[in-house]
């Protein structure tokens, strides 16, 4: 099968990497020439693990190719997959521009019948205005060329990606025709051999799940953030609240973890586009413009317990920030809160030395000089006043106590994910301070 990608980024580049390793025959396509250049060297522009041997193993095989020119692959293309990016206007609203760009670009160049999908996440009603700018650029030409449109949202978790795509536990794909349903059927058939699980639903249907599914992911991470916070005050423990919740086979206890509120590319993007949805159609989502607000309350969390413990007098201290990605195995720090924490002390006069694992270059771009960025975990907690875990990087796990104990000026651990036992934490001779654990 001949597919072409449109949009190198995250979801593009892992999308055709793991159908090239399924034996598909993939084109990825960007207008950025040097992310091309660097692709073809395997050089890839995020960090996922597995991702780089994937690519160097199906571009030597010769399934998988990149080029900055989308007409030359379109011929023999049965599949166009449109992974550009759709960013958020200042309303919060999904900018889809780019997607009608490559909608466009199809329909001029296109010379025979293929199903145009959607990968990015879009806003209902999008594959309408897609279907509408490719008919329009055919007419233009005065050509019957016959095309599908389709809507195919992703569901990888950055830093698990790999998995994810290659053994997924749904596929949804929204179709409005048979032919492009055998079409994506044979597509996903290799990836689902022993339980094939593609769930075929109109196109708004599949454009509004990803939408859904990401908003119930995020109101579970604020539901457990304010009964984090509400557990400090009555005493409880959110530990054991988690788990009890958990336990209840209604509730489950995936994304019951309290922390430092959600982040990335994703859950803020979808959330913020969700509730513009709602307040256009007239039917204003509360719950859910809640849960934003939630979070975005939860990102100043870790400051305001720094700020009450040293009684407001932060300046000039020396804080120790561990892990600036929004969450381990990626190098992605769009909405962390390690960014909200950062900007939160500097504007308090404190001095910030932190450590990432691969994050480090990712946040230089973007913060300078203005902070010190360490070369591993244990210079960044030397001579700190305090030492504030963001993101759970395993490497984090198990650190050095007596060896914090000597470099650190105070002993004094924030932990913003709960991965450390407080009693133990606190016979290695550290004041401990974690998220909802008032008991």
């Amino acid at each position: 099968m001949n597919i072409v990608i449109v949009g190198t980024g995250y979801v593009g580049l892992v999308s055709g990497t793991c159908f090239a390793e399924m034996g598909a025959h993939v084109t990825c396509v960007d207008i950025d020439r040097q992310k091309i250049e660097h692709l073809k060297k395997e050089i890839l522009p995020i960090y996922e693990p597995g991702l780089e041997s994937m690519v160097q193993r199906n571009v030597q095989a010769g399934r998988l190719h990149f080029t900055t020119d989308i007409t030359k692959c379109l011929d023999q293309a049965e599949i166009v997959f449109s992974a550009v990016g759709t960013p958020p206007n200042e309303d919060g609203s999904a900018d889809i521009h780019y997607v009608l760009d490559v909608a466009r670009t199809v329909g001029k160049h296109m010379t025979g019948y293929l199903v145009f999908t959607t990968k990015s996440t879009v806003p209902v009603g999008t594959a309408a205005k897609v279907k509408q700018a490719i008919q329009q650029e055919l007419d233009k030409r005065n050509a019957n060329i016959p095309f599908d449109i389709a809507s195919n949202p992703e569901f990888l978790k950055e830093g698990d990606a790999i998995r994810d795509f290659m053994s997924p536990d749904r596929v949804v794909v929204g179709v409005e025709s048979e032919k492009a349903r055998k079409i994506m059927e044979n597509l996903y058939r290799p990836f689902l051999l022993k339980n094939f699980r593609v769930l075929f639903m109109d196109i708004p249907s599949a454009e509004m799940t990803k939408y859904a599914a990401n908003a119930m992911l995020a109101t579970r991470i604020s539901f457990m953030n304010q009964v984090a916070n509400l557990c400090e005050r009555v005493g409880a423990n959110v530990n054991s609240v988690r788990t009890g919740i958990g336990s209840d086979s209604r509730i489950g206890n995936k994304f019951l973890y309290p922390g430092a509120g959600y982040g990335g590319s994703c859950f803020p993007k979808d959330v913020k586009a969700m509730i513009r949805m709602g307040r256009e159609t007239g039917y204003p989502l509360e719950l859910i413009e809640s849960v934003d607000q939630v979070n975005e309350e939860q990102k100043k969390m870790l400051f305001h317990k720094l700020q009450k413990h040293f009684k407001g007098e932060l300046k000039g201290k020396t804080i120790a920030v561990w892990g600036l990605s929004f969450k381990p195995q990626t190098d992605d720090i769009r909405q962390a809160p390690s960014l909200v924490l950062i900007n939160s002390l500097l504007q308090a006069g404190c001095h910030v030395q932190a450590y990432d694992p691969v994050a480090i270059e990712q946040a230089r771009h973007l913060l300078g000089n203005s902070i010190h960025f360490a070369d591993d975990m244990y210079q960044a907690a030397n001579e700190a006043d305090a030492l504030v875990l963001v993101t759970e990087w395993k490497e984090f796990r198990m650190p050095a106590w007596d060896v914090l104990h000597k470099i650190m000026h105070t002993p004094l651990v924030l932990d913003g994910r709960n991965i450390y036992n407080p009693q133990e934490v606190r016979e290695k001779g550290f004041e401990y301070i974690g998220i909802g654990l008032g008991a």
